[in-house]
C-alpha cells in the first residue's frame, strides 16, 4: 500500500480553441463562437455564456466547457482555478444546457463532453454526468478508437473499471486489437480494462504495446509510463517489456519533472523493479530541480522521489525546506511527506510534530485508505500524541464499520492492530468475520498476524484467549484451506503467495500449501518459475519434486527468462543445498548473461554457497571500475537493500579469499567488519551458556574453551579449544578469558578479532563448536542449508576440526540428562580428530 502512485491517464484533449474557430468560417457567421474565439481566460468565456443564454446551441457549450478546461490544464496544478469555475452561476447555466441537449451531440462531442466535466470536477454522481455515461454507454459499439479510450478514462475516473461498459469496451479492444497503431490510444485503453484482462488478452495486449514502442515517437514518454502502469495492475512484471519502457523512458529522463519521476519510480517499487541506469540518471535530474522546486506541490513531488535515494546532506537540505513550507501543505502533500519521512527513517522531531499538526487539521479530508497510511507512518515515526492516535483510532473503526470492500477491511484492520487498545469492539469482529470468506491468502494472513497482536495485547490473554478470537482464527484457518483446496491456477496462487509470512502462515497453512503447488505441479512454466523459487527459499522449504520441476523447466526455457529473474530461478538451489540433475549445467548458462552490478553481486554470493566460483565472474566483480559502479547504485537503493547488498558483497570476499587464494583478491572488508561488531549485541543464548558450562566439565576446566571467539575473516565461533597431541585441552590464559554478564553479553579481557590467536603446540588441534539453530536447516527436515555449510568449509580451511551440534540432538529425549549431553559432547569433539 505504500507510495503507490494513482496515476490519472488521460488522452490529449482536442484542441478546442482551433475547433470552435473552424466553426466561424462557415457561410453564415456565428458571432457567439467568433466571441469565443478571442477569449484567453475563463472570465471572458463565462462572461460570453452569460451574455447570450438564450443564444447558446449544443456546439457552443461544447465549445465553452472545452475551453474551460484547455485554459485550466495549460496552468499548473498549484495557478489553477477549477473551484472557481465549478461554483461560477454561468457554469451552471452551461451544465443545465449540456444535460437538456446530449442527444444532438455527436459521439466524439459527446465524450468529451464527459471528459471534459470530470476535469472540471463535476461530481460522478451529478445528473449531467450520469446522463452522459448512459448516452455515451447505448452508442458505444459505434465509438472511433480515440473516444473509446477518452470515455475508458472517463469510466475509470468514476471508479466504474468493473462495470459493464468497461467489460464491453474489454470485448471491444479485443475485436479490434490488431487495428490499434496508435500507442497512446493502445495504452490508454490498456491501463483502463486492466482489472478485466484474461491471461490470454494480456499477452495480445503485451505483444501489441511491443511493436508499437518500436514505431512511436521515443519523446512521448507517457506511452510507456502507461506500460509499465498496465503491468502494474496486473501484477504481472514481464521483463522485456519493462526493459524497453525503461529504455525509452531513461532517454527522457532530463526533460521528466519531479513528479514524472516520482510517478514512474512509485510504479518500479510497486512491481520490484530496479534498474542501476535510471535511478543513477533520475537522481541526478531530481538534484538538478532542487534549486526550483520552493512551492508545496512541486517540492513534494521532489521530497518523494528524492528522498529515499539522496545522501545525508542532501536530506537534510531537504528536511530544512520540508520544515519551511509545512504549515502551507494541504492533507494530501502531507501525507506523502510523512511517509517519505517514515520511509527515510526521519528522526526530525521538530518537522514530525509540523507534519502531525498539519495531519490533524485536516482528519476530515482523508479517505479510509489514506487514514490507515497516515496513521501507519505516524506510528513507525514514533510520533507520541494520545490526543492524536485517539482520534485517529475512532476514525480507523467507523471506517472499518462502514466498509464492504475486502482489501480496505484489510488494510483498516492491520493499522488498527498497530494501536494500543485494551478491548476490541464487537463490531469490528464482526466485521472482520463477515469478509473472510471473500479474502484472498494474502488478506487472510494479515487478519492472522492483526488477531495474534489482539490476543497478546487482551488483558484476560493470561487466563485463557476470549472465545471471540478463538471463533475468529477458526474461521481464518478455515478459509485458508478451503482457498487452498479450491485453487485451480498456479499464477493465481503464487501472487497470493508473494508477501506471506509469520508464524499462522507456517503453522496452520504451509504444509496444505505445498500440497496444493504439487497439485498445480504441471502448471509451472517460464513465466512463474522465478515466483515459486523465490516462495520455497522464502519458507526454507525443500520439497525435492518441485525444486526438479522448477530445475527441468529452466533448463528447457533459460533463454525465454528475463536475465533478472535468474537470480530468483537459482536461489532455492545454493540456499537449500539441494542440487537437482543437470544444476551445475544450468548455473554455467545463467553465469554468461549480463547483470545490474547488485543482482550480480547477488547471484555471485548464491553461487559461493553452492561451492561454485566462476573465474571470469570473480574476476568482473573484483574490479575497480565495478566496486565503483555499484557503490553509485547502491547510494541509488532503498536502505534495507542497500545494507543487504553490502553485507553479500563482505560474505563474497571473504568466500573468495579463502576458497579461491589464486584469484588474489584482497581482503578490503576489516573496517566494515569492525563496524557490524561495534553495532552487534554480543549475547550467547541460554543453550549456549549451557554448553559452554558442559564443555568446561568435558574438557578440565571452564577455562579450556573459549565462548563467542571472532576468528580471521570476523567468523564468529561459537566455542573454541584447542586439544594437544593427546587430545588432552589446553587452558586460556587468564588475560583471554571471557566475562558473561547475567543478561549473557559476552566481554573477553583483551580479545580482538582473532589477533591474540597464540601459536599452537606442535600437533595440536583447534576445535570449533557451533550450535546450529533451526535457522541452519530446511523447515520440513533435518537438511542443513547452504550457508551452514559453507561456514563449515571456511571454518575447515582456517584450520579448525569443525563440531556441529544441531538443536534437535541436543534438545532430543535422548539427551535429557548431565551425563547424556556430556558424553554426547565427547563424541563429537573426539571423533574423527586425527
Amino acid at each position: 500500500y505504500k507510495r503507490t502512485p494513482s496515476v490519472s491517464v488521460s488522452c490529449v484533449v482536442a484542441d478546442v480553441v482551433t475547433g470552435c474557430m473552424n466553426e466561424m468560417f462557415q457561410p453564415n457567421r456565428d458571432h457567439v463562437l467568433e466571441q469565443l474565439g478571442i477569449c484567453s481566460g475563463e472570465d471572458q468565456v463565462l462572461e460570453v455564456v452569460g451574455k447570450n443564454k438564450a443564444k447558446l446551441t449544443v456546439n457552443h457549450v461544447g465549445c465553452a466547457i472545452g475551453m474551460l478546461w484547455h485554459f485550466q490544464k495549460e496552468k499548473p496544478q498549484m495557478l489553477r482555478t477549477v473551484e472557481f469555475i465549478k461554483s461560477h452561476p454561468e457554469f451552471l447555466t452551461l451544465r443545465v444546457l449540456a444535460e437538456n441537449k446530449i442527444e444532438l451531440m455527436d459521439d466524439v462531442m459527446l465524450v468529451d463532453m464527459l471528459y471534459n466535466v470530470l476535469r472540471l470536477n463535476v461530481e460522478p454522481y451529478d445528473s449531467l454526468a450520469q446522463q452522459l455515461v448512459s448516452e455515451a454507454w447505448l452508442r458505444l459499439y459505434r465509438f472511433p478508437m480515440p473516444s473509446l479510450s477518452k470515455f475508458a478514462v472517463c469510466l475509470s475516473d468514476q471508479h466504474l473499471q468493473h462495470s459493464p461498459p468497461m467489460g464491453q469496451i474489454t470485448d471491444i479492444l479485443n475485436q479490434k486489437l490488431s487495428s490499434i497503431d496508435d500507442a497512446r490510444i493502445l495504452t490508454t485503453l490498456m491501463v483502463s480494462v486492466s482489472s478485466l484482462v484474461s491471461p490470454h488478452l494480456r499477452d495480445k495486449l503485451i505483444n501489441k504495446a511491443d511493436h508499437l514502442l518500436d514505431t512511436m515517437d521515443p519523446s512521448h514518454y507517457n506511452n510507456p509510463r502507461r506500460m509499465v502502469q498496465f503491468l502494474r495492475n496486473i501484477k504481472y512484471s514481464y521483463r522485456p517489456l519493462l526493459e524497453k519502457c525503461n529504455h525509452i523512458l531513461l532517454r527522457n529522463v532530463p526533460h521528466l519533472n519531479a513528479e514524472n519521476i516520482s510517478i514512474i519510480m512509485g510504479l518500479y517499487q510497486s512491481i520490484q523493479f530496479n534498474n542501476c541506469d535510471f535511478r543513477l540518471a533520475a537522481k541526478q535530474r531530481l538534484m538538478e530541480l532542487v534549486d526550483s522546486s520552493a512551492d508545496p506541490f512541486s517540492f513534494t513531488k521532489l521530497f518523494v522521489a528524492l528522498g529515499p535515494m539522496a545522501g545525508e546532506d542532501t536530506k537534510e537540505r531537504l528536511e530544512s525546506t520540508a520544515l519551511l513550507l509545512a504549515e502551507d501543505f494541504n492533507a494530501h502533500q502531507a501525507l506523502a511527506v510523512a511517509e517519505t519521512l517514515e520511509e527515510i527513517q526521519c528522526r526530525n522531531l521538530n518537522l514530525i510534530q509540523k507534519i502531525a499538526s498539519v495531519v490533524h487539521k485536516n482528519l476530515h479530508v482523508y479517505k479510509p485508505m489514506e487514514i490507515a497510511r497516515i496513521t501507519q507512518a505516524l506510528i513507525l515515526l514514533h510520533y507520541q500524541s494520545p490526543e492524536l492516535f485517539t482520534k485517529l483510532r475512532n476514525i480507523l473503526v467507523q471506517f472499518l464499520l462502514n466498509s464492504v470492500y475486502p482489501y480496505e477491511v484489510t488494510m483498516l484492520t492491520r493499522v488498527l492492530s498497530m494501536l494500543p487498545s485494551p478491548r476490541l469492539d464487537e463490531g469490528v469482529v464482526s466485521r472482520v468475520e463477515a469478509v473472510l470468506p471473500q479474502c484472498n491468502l494474502n488478506d487472510l494472513n494479515t487478519f492472522a498476524m492483526a488477531v495474534a497482536k489482539w490476543v497478546r495485547n487482551d488483558p484476560s490473554y493470561r487466563h485463557s484467549t476470549p472465545s471471540k478470537y478463538v471463533r475468529l482464527l477458526q474461521t481464518l484457518n478455515r478459509c485458508g484451506h478451503e482457498r487452498l483446496r479450491k485453487a485451480d491456477r498456479l499464477d493465481l496462487v503464487l501472487e497470493e503467495l508473494k508477501y506471506m509470512s509469520g508464524e499462522w502462515f507456517e503453522e496452520m497453512l504451509l504444509e496444505e500449501t505445498m500440497v496444493t503447488l504439487q497439485r498445480l505441479e504441471d502448471q509451472i512454466s517460464w513465466t512463474n518459475v522465478p515466483e515459486m523459487a523465490l516462495f520455497l527459499t522464502r519458507t526454507n522449504h525443500l520439497c525435492t519434486p518441485l525444486m526438479d520441476r522448477i530445475a527441468s523447466v529452466a533448463m528447457e526455457n533459460i533463454n525465454k527468462i528475463h536475465y533478472s529473474a535468474t537470480y530468483a530461478t537459482l536461489l532455492p538451489f545454493a540456499v537449500l543445498n539441494y542440487d537437482p540433475p543437470g544444476v551445475d549445467e544450468l548455473f554455467d548458462i545463467c553465469i554468461q548473461r549480463s547483470f545490474d552490478p547488485h543482482l550480480l553481486v547477488l547471484l555471485a554470493y548464491a553461487l559461493a554457497v553452492a561451492d561454485c566460483f566462476p573465474e571470469d565472474l570473480v574476476r568482473e566483480i573484483f574490479n575497480v571500475n565495478f566496486l565503483a559502479k555499484l557503490d553509485s547504485q547502491l547510494e541509488t537503493l532503498p536502505d534495507a537493500l542497500n545494507k543487504r547488498i553490502r553485507l553479500r558483497l563482505m560474505e563474497l570476499n571473504r568466500a573468495v579469499c579463502l576458497e579461491c587464494p589464486e584469484s588474489q583478491v584482497p581482503w578490503f572488508h576489516e573496517r566494515y567488519c569492525l563496524q557490524l561488531q561495534k553495532k552487534g549485541n554480543g549475547s550467547i543464548s541460554p543453550v549456549q551458556q549451557q554448553i559452554h558450562q558442559m564443555l568446561g566439565e568435558v574438557l578440565g576446566g571452564i577455562n579450556c574453551a573459549r565462548v563467542a571467539l571472532l576468528t580471521t575473516y570476523f567468523y564468529t565461533v561459537d566455542f573454541e579449544c584447542v586439544l594437544d597431541r593427546h587430545h588432552q585441552a589446553v587452558a586460556y590464559s587468564e588475560q583471554s578469558q571471557l566475562q558473561i554478564s547475567e543478561d549473557g553479553k559476552v566481554r573477553w579481557g583483551s580479545d580482538s578479532v582473532g589477533k591474540d590467536r597464540s601459536e599452537v603446540p606442535p600437533g595440536a588441534q583447534r576445535v570449533a563448536v557451533d550450535f546450529l539453530d533451526f535457522k541452519s536447516f530446511c523447515k520440513n527436515s533435518r537438511h542443513m542449508k547452504g550457508e551452514a555449510m559453507m561456514r563449515k568449509r571456511h571454518l575447515e580451511i582456517l584450520g579448525y576440526h569443525v563440531v556441529q551440534i544441531p538443536h534437535f540432538e541436543w534438545n532430543s529425549m535422548e539427551l535429557s540428562t548431565q551425563d547424556a549431553w556430556k558424553e554426547y559432547l565427547r563424541k563429537k569433539i573426539f571423533t574423527g580428530l586425527p
